[in-house]
């Protein structure tokens, strides 16, 4: 299970990692012509994905703040949640499952790494042991 969840936790952290940075370097007036949300909180909202995509690999890999991965989950299932409203306005039903799917895996990394298997916190264990 922790190989699966090591897993899961690379590609969402390589999604957010993505997503949060193009909203960084995009200019503003690009991203908001599709999107009616103010320039600088999709800003805001991309430091945050990025932040959140680090500490859902970081913390295991170094083996410090363990705790920090499950935290890290849950404020990205917020922004998922926030995703899927804005996608359920503007697009409908099937424009809204893709981030809703996230929200759900988000929550299913955040659930098993706060309860069900959690990172040892030794620097020295590999991150796909069991």
């Amino acid at each position: 299970m922790n190989a699966v969840l090591w897993v899961m936790q690379a590609l969402l952290a390589l999604l957010f990692l993505f997503a949060g940075g193009m909203k960084l370097v995009l200019p503003i007036a690009e991203m908001t012509k599709d999107i009616a949300l103010p320039g600088l909180f999709l800003r805001f909202i991309g430091v945050a994905e990025v932040l959140g995509g680090l500490g859902l690999v970081l913390p295991g890999l170094t083996g410090i703040r363990t705790g920090l991965t499950p935290l890290a989950a849950a404020g990205l299932v917020i922004i998922m949640i926030g995703a899927v409203a804005v996608s359920f306005a503007a697009g409908g039903v099937v424009s809204a499952l893709f981030p809703l799917l996230v929200g759900v895996a988000l929550v299913f990394v955040a659930y098993q790494r706060a309860r069900v298997t959690p990172h040892r916190a030794s620097p020295h264990s590999s991150p796909l042991s069991s």
